[in-house]
């Protein structure tokens, strides 16, 4: 049963896609209050308008969903993905042509 727990098939990404107005200065506070609340629960910029998160199992990064979908902001447009950590690590990321090599995987610790 333990080594289910660091199943790559349950180990969760969650990716936060948006596209915010910020022709206001109130859609420029919402869009950056947005992004402020994502990294203040865990989410790590992985590309321009996109958050992503590691989450140790499904029913944890349903937690994390429902805290996005409870800061959305009033305008725009706000993606939430959910893929798994086998998915995750099938990505391929390109810069310029020149292959990079994915994020670290984390490394996850038991405390008890």
């Amino acid at each position: 049963m333990k080594a289910d727990r660091f199943n790559a098939y349950r180990i969760m990404w969650i990716m936060v896609l948006y596209d915010l107005p910020t022709e206001t200065k109130a859609n420029m506070r919402d869009a950056n209050l947005f992004r402020k609340r994502l990294l203040d629960d865990g989410f790590a910029l992985f590309q321009f308008s996109m958050y992503m998160r590691h989450c140790p199992s499904r029913e944890n990064a349903e937690v994390h969903m429902k805290r996005v979908k409870a800061i959305l902001p009033k305008a725009g447009k706000v993606a939430i993905m959910c893929i798994t950590d086998k998915q995750f690590g099938d990505i391929e990321i390109f810069f310029a042509r020149n292959k990079e090599e994915p994020p670290p995987m984390y490394q996850q610790l038991e405390l008890f």
